[in-house]
């Protein structure tokens, strides 16, 4: 079975960094209302579940998945 390519990773300063934050800073949202339409409509996951809370802590290793793109929290 073949895989899809592997995650972008985003390197980020912090320990953890909000899932708006990091859509922007990923380039997944060209601002934080978009972030927070894309994250209100369901169309954000975290690790696989859908998230709809902007403001969810990311920690080094998940991963997030916008409209069939997926970056690693680094």
């Amino acid at each position: 079975m073949a895989s899809g390519p592997e995650p972008r990773e985003v390197v980020i300063r912090d320990e953890t960094i909000r899932l708006g934050q990091l859509l922007k800073l990923a380039g997944l949202a060209a601002s934080g209302g978009e972030a927070c339409t894309l994250v209100q409509e369901g169309d954000a996951r975290v690790n696989g579940e859908i998230e709809l809370r902007r403001g969810r802590q990311l920690r080094r290793g998940d991963l997030v998945s916008v409209e069939g793109e997926t970056v690693r929290v680094a």
